[in-house]
């Protein structure tokens, strides 16, 4: 029962953490497009949360070998807590200053993911591969539901109250839901301490290398057209309303995350017992290839682009949340429990990587080039990802 316990606590806080962070991105995105700022510049604005999750992601790990994971998954909270109050101040409003907050919410993020999703290693016994599997996919499903209902939230909250309101009841939100998790959670939810050279925080297996630029491409090819392109799209060519577009976005989130959570059961592994390997994820990988590609070849032959673009998000999304569940099953399977925090902390950081590119790729190439031009470079970002997931090993994992 304590597992259970201590399980559900962990993804109580990430999923409070998920809905600010959803909402924040979309708000941001939203009231800045209000206030004129161009496609490159409000892409511009989240260049540190991405830079600085990368940075989070390489000495994170580092930092939960040293005070435990409940101290990285708590400094989380308490950093967002911060970067919304400091947004809530409008007269201190300017690129600089939003992308220096943003710089906290992006070492927030990765703190509080890295955090959570290396827990369910220390949770489980060594050889429960089909029950991390399970676990992984729920918590990741969970988290992404959310962060589409945060989206959502996002475009109501700046519809109904304003930006600064939003903001400041966020923070409060999240402060009274992270202080009940503060009491609940034990304070030995720890890896094993010792001391870690900085050329270990790189690693030193073939297949996390090999995983985490598939990683990096994967997140690349999403970010390149849904994080600035398409909600910027939707409101200058399409004429949407900023609750359309956060109700469409957060439909996406929503989707993705349920078909995560579901993942095991889609692919057959709940009810054997198994668990994903690397011939599944590259099969995964060549799979959502062919939706970008459609969705170009509809847009050259004159489709309406509404439907292409509702049609194509939903379809994507399946094949997507696939894809990432089982990286993210394949992260904890391929680390041992000594060095699971640093192994997940690079992970991720390749992760944040291609956010990063992808979010600032997405601001260039939709201005200079338009929105399809967006998908074509999609498209390749998927190829590339699937020629690094041939790389990974074969062998079962259950």
């Amino acid at each position: 029962m304590s597992t259970l316990k201590n399980y559900a606590t962990i993804t109580a806080a990430y999923w409070a953490f998920t809905l600010t962070d959803g909402a924040l991105r979309m708000l941001v995105v939203l009231y800045f497009h209000q206030l004129g700022y161009n496609p490159l510049e409000i892409a511009s604005l989240f260049l540190f949360y991405e830079f600085f999750g990368i940075i989070t992601n390489l000495f994170g790990g580092w930092l939960a070998t040293r005070f435990g994971l409940n101290s990285t998954l708590f400094s989380g909270l308490i950093l967002q807590i911060v970067a919304l109050y400091l947004l809530s101040l409008e007269n201190n409003l300017s690129i600089v200053y939003v992308m220096a907050v943003q710089a906290i919410s992006g070492i927030a993020k990765d703190l509080n993911k890295m955090s959570a999703k290396s827990s369910l290693k220390l949770l489980l016994p060594e050889g429960s591969q089909g029950k991390l599997f399970q676990w992984v996919s729920l918590l990741t499903g969970s988290k992404n539901t959310l962060k589409g209902v945060g989206f959502f939230l996002g475009g109501l909250l700046l519809s109904v109250f304003g930006y600064q309101s939003a903001l400041l009841i966020m923070a409060a939100t999240l402060l009274i839901i992270g202080t009940i998790c503060f009491v609940l959670l034990p304070t030995d939810l720890s890896v094993k301490k010792y001391k870690v050279k900085f050329k270990q925080l790189f690693s030193k297996s073939q297949n996390i290398n090999f995983l985490s630029a598939a990683r990096f491409f994967l997140f690349g090819a999403r970010d390149i057209w849904f994080v600035v392109a398409l909600p910027v799209f939707l409101q200058t060519t399409l004429n949407w309303q900023h609750t359309q577009v956060g109700l469409l976005m957060a439909g996406w989130i929503i989707l993705y995350g349920l078909v995560q959570t579901l993942t095991p059961d889609l692919l057959g592994y709940k009810k054997a017992g198994h668990a994903p390997n690397g011939l599944t994820a590259t099969k995964a990988a060549f799979a959502l290839l062919i939706f970008p590609l459609v969705m170009v070849v509809a847009m050259q032959a004159g489709i309406d682009v509404t439907l292409i673009i509702i049609a194509g998000l939903l379809s994507f999304a399946i094949v997507f949340a696939i894809n990432s569940a089982i990286h993210s099953y394949l992260i904890l399977a391929y680390s041992n429990q000594k060095d699971v925090s640093i192994d997940v902390g690079f992970y991720y950081m390749a992760n944040a990587s291609g956010r990063l590119f992808g979010t600032l790729l997405s601001g260039f190439i939709f201005q200079q080039y338009g929105f399809i031009a967006c998908i074509i470079t999609s498209a390749l970002m998927i190829f590339i990802c699937s020629l690094f997931s041939m790389r990974l090993d074969k062998a079962k994992t259950e």
